[in-house]
């Protein structure tokens, strides 16, 4: 997972790279985690771009980060969803909590 945080916008985007599964999310929510509290942003994006895969615990991880940025003031939003990742949002209804949005991450 790369993150990048652009201080004018108090902006933090996270571009994960890996499958997200029961593996990959414990490493992918410390990092998450760790760079929330650092830089306590206004609004966090996660980019799906590059996901190939991902089940329930994909979900969890989502939901969480989602309470965490919401309880330090900020927002969630979602991008760059492949079909099959918006599916699982879609029938667990995270779309109904967290945007997605048409921004072009980098």
């Amino acid at each position: 997972m790369d993150s990048k945080f652009y201080e004018e916008d108090k902006l933090l985007i996270f571009r994960i790279t890996d499958e997200i599964d029961d593996f990959s999310v414990q490493k992918i929510r410390r990092r998450a985690d760790y760079e929330i509290e650092r830089y306590m942003p206004k609004k966090v994006i996660f980019d799906f771009n590059s996901v190939t895969f991902m089940d329930s615990a994909g979900i969890g991880l989502i939901i969480g980060r989602y309470k965490f940025v919401k309880m330090l003031g900020g927002t969630v939003e979602l991008a760059n969803l492949t079909n099959s990742i918006k599916k699982i949002f879609e029938m667990s209804g995270i779309l109904r909590l967290i945007p997605v949005t048409n921004l072009q991450v980098s």
